[in-house]
């Protein structure tokens, strides 16, 4: 399993650590918790990394929200001796959402993979998330549309932890991923469940 100074994984049964609150969380038997302050950006454009800020808000942790965080955005903050601690990756394109920030699919991948290199300099705990489901994968993409994909795999392998709602888990990719890769998977079933994953690994 991947070791973090600021990460910690414990291996515990899954009923004494998630699933108190959270009826259909499901996890690979691991307890895992993040520091803050927490960067919430996104691989894609899509709508997803307003439903994590929504939580963030509400459970009032300490964040900060660039659609289009880039590594220099890190540096700046670990010079002016306030650095992130961890950061969530929202995957899933979305082609309105780069039309309307004028970016490519490709020039998002470019920004992602630099971003997640200073990330990992810095020893920032990586966070990718998918939130909205099969709704997301690709469903109703114009034909050869694969950025959906393409953002999934440019952040999931090289995270920390994946957080995945579970209705777009239905193939197992990110099961396989998490599996293949020894990489911590939270499973949740209903939006409003986010906002207790969220809670347990940043207040754990």
């Amino acid at each position: 399993m991947k070791s973090h100074s600021r990460f910690t994984v414990g291996m515990v049964a899954l009923g004494c650590t998630l699933t108190a609150s959270v009826g259909a969380l499901q996890a690979q038997e691991a307890a895992v918790t993040a520091e803050l302050p927490v960067l919430l950006t996104s691989c894609g454009q899509s709508p997803g990394p307003a439903r994590v800020r929504f939580f963030l808000n509400r459970l009032e942790l300490e964040h900060e929200f660039l659609e289009q965080a880039t590594a220099q955005d890190l540096v700046d903050r670990l010079e002016a001796g306030n650095p992130f601690k961890s950061i969530v990756i929202v995957t899933g394109a979305s082609l309105k959402g780069m039309g309307a920030a004028g970016v490519s699919i490709q020039e998002e991948l470019a920004r992602t993979a630099d971003l997640i290199e200073e990330a990992k300099r810095q020893g920032i705990t990586i966070i990718g998330a998918h939130v909205e489901g099969m709704a997301r994968r690709a469903q109703g993409a114009a034909p050869g549309d694969n950025s959906d994909e393409l953002s999934i795999d440019a952040v999931c392998p090289e995270s920390d932890l994946l957080v995945v709602r579970q209705d777009g888990n239905e193939d197992r990719r990110f099961t396989i991923i998490s599996e293949n890769l020894d990489i911590p998977l939270i499973l949740f079933e209903k939006n409003m469940e986010l906002g207790d994953v969220l809670e347990r690994v940043f207040t754990n």
